[in-house]
């Protein structure tokens, strides 16, 4: 396999895997310590990721625990849970921030279908502009015969297909956990 190819796959491997962390995020009705990626904190004038500064467990299925390693950042924790504003409400306990995932309605569930939906073909999207890339410096290699290009292309495009074809059923995965009561 040409390692232009190769590199190509592993680029749509990367997008893929961007694809997967931004679906993490989304509420499904359960809780899910993903959600609160990406938050960030002020700490001692530094925005960090909570998850750098906290640690996160499921009590329940609907219920977050999160426990700052530090007992002094319990309220800037919290407020930057707040200010987030992923529809959740943090509440602060003796040491520990206590966050209940409350149960989406039917129309909350098609929204962040919807949303799901968006992210997918933003995923497409990426898949296409790395396909686009590849193709273009296979072009441009004059070292490469055109039959040897015809099949790196076609390599290239394979992988592409798989990229879609995987985004689709992640897709499809995700939808059902989201529309499931």
């Amino acid at each position: 396999m040409d390692p232009i190819a190769l590199e190509a796959q592993e680029s749509l491997g990367k997008s893929i895997d961007a694809f997967k962390d931004a679906l993490s995020r989304l509420r499904s009705g359960r809780a899910n310590p993903a959600m609160l990626n990406g938050i960030k904190c002020d700490y001692y004038g530094e925005k960090m990721d909570i998850s750098n500064l906290c640690s996160i467990s499921l009590p329940e299925p609907r219920q977050l625990l999160v426990k700052p390693y530090n007992r002094e950042d319990l309220k800037t924790v919290a407020a930057a849970i707040h200010a987030a504003n992923i529809g959740l409400n943090p509440q602060v306990e003796a040491d520990v921030i206590r966050i209940i995932v409350p149960a989406l309605t039917e129309e909350i569930r098609k929204q962040i279908a919807k949303q799901a939906k968006g992210l997918a073909d933003e995923a497409k999207v990426s898949v296409r502009n790395v396909r686009r890339e590849y193709m273009e410096l296979i072009k441009e290699d004059d070292s490469m015969s055109d039959d040897y290009k015809d099949r790196v292309e076609e390599d290239v495009q394979k992988f592409v297909d798989e990229a879609n074809k995987q985004i689709d059923v992640i897709l499809a995965e995700k939808q059902k956990e989201i529309m499931t009561i």
